[in-house]
C-alpha cells in the first residue's frame, strides 16, 4: 500500500493554510460546489432518479432514453416525466422520484396565460425564477458553473504544462535558446487574445474543446517568465551542481531537482489563473462569441439580465453567484500564496 509522506516544511505550509480561515473555508465551499456540479443531474434534472412501473425499476438519470411507450404513453419519443407523474397520481404501485429541482438547463417551461420570464416561485420549484424563454435559472447557473470551472481547470493544466516546460528549459539552457524564446513570447504576449478568439468564433461555431484549445494556445506564456526566473536561481544552487557532478542528464535535473523546488510558484498562481479562465469564458458568452445556444452560460444570463433590468432576478442571481465564486477563488489564492511564502519558513544566515 502506497503512503503519502510529506516533509516537515510541507506540513508547516498546510498548517499555515488552515490557519488562514477565509481561504480554508473558501476551499471547502468550492470543493462542495464542484462536487455538487459534477453530479448536478442527481438534484437538477427533468429526468427522475428512479421510476417504479408495474413492478419494474428504471433509472433514467444516467441511463439511456426511455420512450413514453415503455410506461404506457402514446408516443415513442423520450418520456415527459412530469406528465408521467400526473398519470401516477393516486397509484401506490407506480411512482417516480424526481430531483429537488425537476428541470434541466435547456428545458423551457410555460405557464398558461403568462409569458416568461417568470419570477421566483417555490410552488413551481423555480426558486430563482426563469429566464426570458422559461428556462430555470438555478439549473442554468449550476450547469453553467460546471462548464466554467472545468474550462478553467483544463486551460490551467494544459497551459501551465506548456509554460512550465518552456520556462524551465529557457532558464536551464539559457544562451541563444533563451534569447529566441523571449522574443517569441514577447510577440505572442502582444497578440490581442480576446479579439483573435472573437474573429475565429465568427468564422466557425465554437464548441467547448475549441474554446479550450484557443485559450491554451494564447494563454501558456505568462507562467514562463516566473519559471524561467526561478530556474535561473535554482540551477546555481549546490544540489543542482551535485546532481551534475554525479552525471545526471539535463532532463533529469529539470524534472527531478528543479521542478519540485519551483512548485510554490505554480501553486500560488493557479487560483488566480482559474479566476481568469472563469471571467474569460463568461465575457465571451456575454458578447455572443462563446459557446453556442442553448449551452448554459453565465455570460448569456448576464446578457439577458442587462436587456431585461425590470426582471431583477435574472441579473442579480448570476451577479451574486459569479462574484461569490470569484471572491472565494481569490481568498484561496491569497491563502495559498501566504502559506507557501518561503520567507515564513526560511532562515537566512
Amino acid at each position: 500500500m502506497i503512503k503519502l509522506r510529506f516533509d516537515p516544511l510541507t506540513l508547516k505550509k498546510f498548517r499555515r493554510f488552515r490557519e488562514i480561515k477565509r481561504g480554508y473555508y473558501s476551499l471547502l465551499i468550492m470543493l462542495f460546489l464542484l462536487f455538487a456540479a459534477m453530479f448536478a443531474e442527481l438534484w437538477i434534472n427533468s429526468r427522475p432518479l428512479m421510476v417504479k412501473y408495474e413492478g419494474q425499476y428504471f433509472f433514467p438519470t444516467y441511463g439511456s432514453i426511455i420512450p413514453g411507450t415503455e410506461f404506457g404513453l402514446d408516443y415513442p419519443s423520450e418520456t415527459k416525466y412530469r406528465e408521467l407523474l400526473k398519470k401516477f397520481e393516486g397509484q401506490n404501485e407506480n411512482w417516480a422520484l424526481m430531483p429537488l429541482i425537476p428541470y434541466n438547463a435547456v428545458e423551457t417551461h410555460s405557464i398558461e396565460g403568462e409569458y416568461p420570464p417568470y419570477p421566483p416561485n417555490a410552488k413551481l420549484k423555480h426558486y430563482l425564477g426563469t429566464d426570458t424563454i422559461g428556462r430555470d435559472i438555478v439549473a442554468r447557473l449550476v450547469y453553467g458553473f460546471r462548464i466554467c470551472i472545468f474550462f478553467s481547470l483544463l486551460v490551467l493544466v494544459f497551459s501551465y504544462a506548456i509554460g512550465i516546460i518552456m520556462g524551465c528549459a529557457m532558464g536551464f539552457l539559457g544562451g541563444k535558446f533563451d534569447m529566441i524564446m523571449q522574443r517569441i513570447i514577447e510577440i505572442w504576449s502582444n497578440i490581442p487574445v480576446l479579439y483573435i478568439i472573437i474573429v475565429i468564433a465568427s468564422i466557425v461555431t465554437p464548441n467547448f474543446w475549441i474554446m479550450v484549445t484557443l485559450a491554451v494556445i494564447f494563454g501558456w506564456h505568462p507562467i514562463t517568465y516566473y519559471m524561467r526566473a526561478v530556474t535561473y536561481k535554482e540551477k546555481a544552487r549546490e544540489y543542482v551542481q551535485a546532481a551534475r557532478s554525479l552525471g545526471a542528464s539535463p532532463m533529469r535535473i529539470i524534472l527531478k531537482q528543479i521542478m519540485p523546488n519551483t512548485l510554490s510558484v505554480v501553486v500560488t498562481f493557479a487560483p488566480f489563473a482559474i479566476a481568469g479562465g472563469i471571467t474569460m469564458i463568461t465575457a465571451l458568452d456575454y458578447l455572443g462569441f462563446g459557446l453556442p445556444a442553448p449551452t448554459p452560460s453565465w455570460g448569456e444570463l448576464l446578457s439577458q439580465g442587462q436587456k431585461n433590468l425590470d426582471d431583477y432576478w435574472i441579473v442579480w442571481s448570476v451577479i451574486v453567484f459569479m462574484i461569490s465564486v470569484l471572491v472565494m477563488v481569490t481568498f484561496i489564492g491569497e491563502a495559498v500564496r501566504e502559506a507557501f511564502d518561503p520567507k515564513k519558513f526560511t532562515v537566512y544566515k
